[in-house]
């Protein structure tokens, strides 16, 4: 994985536990309560959801959850902001296409 281990500033990361999740079927291992989307940076992730229309390739973006680049779906539910909601064991991450409606 890919991290930064120790900032000039906010000093060394401190140690979290490794779990396990699938991105669209694959196996991966990411930090339990860490963004989604930083799990699948490190795993070498950039996409998260493709464009409706032009089929356009978006990822993180404004990374506090304010936009809706970074949306997938997880777990079965549609427009997750990946950036900022917490990776658990098990999850189930899925590229999505498009931002559903929401009800």
């Amino acid at each position: 994985m890919d991290r930064i281990k120790e900032h000039p500033i906010l000093g060394e990361t401190p140690e979290k536990k490794v779990v396990t999740f699938t991105y669209d079927g694959k196996e991966m291992q990411g930090l339990e309560g860490e963004p989604i989307a930083a799990a699948l940076k490190a795993a070498g992730v950039m996409v998260h959801r493709y464009t409706k229309k032009k089929h356009e390739p978006r990822g993180i973006f404004c990374a506090i959850g304010r936009c809706t680049d970074c949306v997938m779906i997880v777990d079965g539910k549609p427009n997750i902001r990946t950036c900022i909601t917490p990776l658990k064991e098990g999850m189930t991450v899925q590229t999505q296409y498009g931002v559903t409606a929401q009800k």
